[in-house]
């Protein structure tokens, strides 16, 4: 997950399972929206509201192996992204998405990025 992310999902106190769970239920194929451009919005359960009332997350992926939490937002917040957010969004996820492997590793000891999941499942994001 990128630094913002990880700030924005401390705030609402989604645990790290709850990402991980939601990145193997969309590597099942479920997935609640594809916004293009290898972004993708999945729905997330926050602590006492269930995924209907919960937050909404915004993932970069190529749907294999890489996995970027880019983005969160609470559905009491806002209803969706617009479409310079997206636009953003999606250089950002076409960026992480071509990083070589090393310069990941690198941005993870710089604090840019926290790799969940790996362990669980050998998923990067």
């Amino acid at each position: 997950m990128t630094r913002t992310f990880a700030r924005w999902s401390r705030k609402v106190s989604l645990r790290d399972e709850v990402l991980c769970r939601s990145v193997e239920e969309m590597a099942s194929g479920l997935i609640d929206a594809d916004l293009g451009g290898h972004v993708y919005k999945k729905r997330v359960p926050a602590p006492g509201r269930g995924k209907r009332g919960g937050a909404r997350t915004i993932l970069g992926s190529n749907l294999g192996d890489r996995w970027f939490f880019l983005y969160g937002f609470e559905k009491n917040e806002r209803a969706t992204i617009d479409a310079r957010e997206l636009a953003a969004l999606q250089v950002i996820a076409k960026t992480l998405l071509a990083i070589d492997t090393r310069l990941l590793d690198r941005a993870a000891t710089d604090g840019e990025i926290t790799e969940i999941c790996h362990e669980e499942a050998s998923i990067a994001g």
